[in-house]
């Protein structure tokens, strides 16, 4: 018997309504005690009066709507109370739950024993997470479709593939005594490399994925003054930085999102890089250059009505390791240089960095908002896979990417390995370990420590 679990299943905060939600054999209990009715009909809604059963008085009135075992989300009985969304209210409903005997259930627990119950498989409940994280329409359409069995759907043909090749050569292990015949040695060769192939095509969808997913991290950096917050508000189209003539008027970081296309930007904005002496400023600028390191694009900001100073190049010098664009801001002003005439002081300086390095310069102004679509672009388009249809499925977990990578290499060490014409008993090794990965992905061979890994990372509620 499973004990019965509570939570809020909506956020917490004041609300039109608030849902608590109870999972296990004592839920259909626990709503007869809360609402003195004797009867609730599966799949139908019920509007209820809800009493505190220490002293009868009524607190609410609800919707109470009941999921029958094994026709729920979670495989068990399920109550869930559509009451008022106060706090208080909401907070008395889960006391009086606790009361009668469930217990407050754990983060992603529900998904957790819709899973045990066989209601979902280990992917399709790590996408019902990432739908609720989801920052953009396209990664909440991925998460989605995820949800829907799409991920197992491609992975299934897959494990049945690899397992017909696992029977085969299991069955030679048992019967045969001499190797495997050449003509059928080549076909499990053969089959095995297309396994490879299949498994490689979807894992290379990773990358296009992992960026509607997480997005970008895009770092402004800078002399005091260029111009960053300007353009730093720009971009995000509302007055988050403070802007001011005073240098160092940027102390610390700060972070806002966004998106470009469907791609979430993590957008920060840097103190100004100089020599100081003012403590705060000091702090300020040694997080600006970790910021610089961590930054999956660094965009170094130039002021294009002064010349290229010696600070302006030590800065570009700094990121010669990351990818980084140069900005020419503040190209509206009357005596402003052009990206030509930069590109120009670049070559006569004729430093080492220009000469085996050069980054993409762009010239913008925050004041009027030219140049900024084509900043945009250019933030994106190196990340952005030129194979990769946006109507197709992507991989977007780091875990299953990483699992399906393991798989490949299994089976393509397992081909080397009937090539240098060792034992099946050898290869079985690799295609066992490499069936195993891709269970994991789906929640077939997945160890209880990772499930509990897993499953922390959800809501409580969910």
């Amino acid at each position: 018997m499973s004990q019965t679990i509570v939570a809020l299943a909506t956020p917490t905060g004041r609300s039109g309504i608030g849902v608590v939600r109870l999972s296990g054999e004592g839920s259909v209990a626990i709503a007869k005690v809360l609402t003195a009715r004797e009867e609730f009909s599966p799949r139908h809604s019920h509007l209820v009066s809800l009493s505190d059963p220490g002293t009868n008085e009524v607190i609410d009135e609800a919707i109470v709507t009941y999921f029958q075992a094994p026709h729920s989300f979670t495989g068990e009985d399920v109550i869930e109370i559509s009451c008022h969304g106060s706090p208080v209210l909401l907070r008395q409903v889960i006391d009086i739950c606790l009361a009668q005997g469930a217990r407050m259930a754990e983060p992603g627990e529900f998904s957790l024993r819709a899973l045990a119950n066989g209601r979902m498989n280990l992917a399709e409940a790590e996408a019902i997470r990432d739908l609720i994280d989801s920052q953009t329409v396209a990664s909440a359409r991925q998460a989605v479709r995820q949800m829907r069995g799409e991920f197992s759907h491609q992975l299934q043909p897959i494990k049945d593939e690899l397992l017909d090749v696992i029977v085969v050569l299991e069955s030679a292990l048992e019967f045969v005594e001499d190797d495997l015949p050449e003509t059928q040695s080549e076909s499990i060769r053969s089959k095995l490399g297309e396994i490879a192939t299949q498994v490689d095509r979807i894992a290379a969808t990773f990358k296009a994925g992992k960026l509607i997913r997480d997005g970008l991290r895009v770092a402004l950096v800078g002399r005091p003054n260029v111009g960053k917050s300007s353009l730093f508000n720009a971009l995000l189209g509302s007055d988050r930085a403070i802007v001011t003539d005073i240098a160092g008027t940027t102390r610390d970081q700060i972070h806002e999102r966004f998106t470009i296309g469907d791609i979430p930007i993590s957008l920060i904005d840097t103190a100004g890089l100089r020599d100081t002496t003012d403590t705060v400023e000091i702090i300020g600028v040694e997080r600006s250059r970790r910021t610089m390191a961590d930054a999956d694009v660094v965009l170094v900001l130039l002021d294009a009505s002064e010349e290229l100073s010696d600070e302006d190049q030590k800065i570009i010098d700094s990121v010669r390791d990351v990818p980084h664009l140069i900005v020419l801001n503040k190209s509206d002003k009357p005596d402003a240089i052009s990206v030509a005439e930069l590109t120009s002081t670049f070559a006569r300086r004729a430093s080492n960095l220009w000469e085996t390095h050069t980054a993409r310069i762009i010239a913008t102004s925050a004041k009027t908002g030219s140049g900024l679509d084509q900043l945009q672009q250019a933030i994106v388009e190196p990340f952005t896979p030129q194979d990769s249809s946006s109507n197709g499925f992507l991989v977007t977990d780091a875990r299953h990417h990483d699992l399906l990578i393991r798989s490949a290499d299994e089976v393509r060490h397992s081909i080397e390995l009937l090539e240098q014409h060792h034992s099946e008993e050898i290869v079985l090794i690799g295609l066992h370990n490499a069936l195993r990965y891709l269970g994991q992905i789906t929640g077939e061979t997945t160890t209880e420590d990772m499930l509990t890994r897993i499953f922390s990372t959800f809501c409580i509620g969910k």
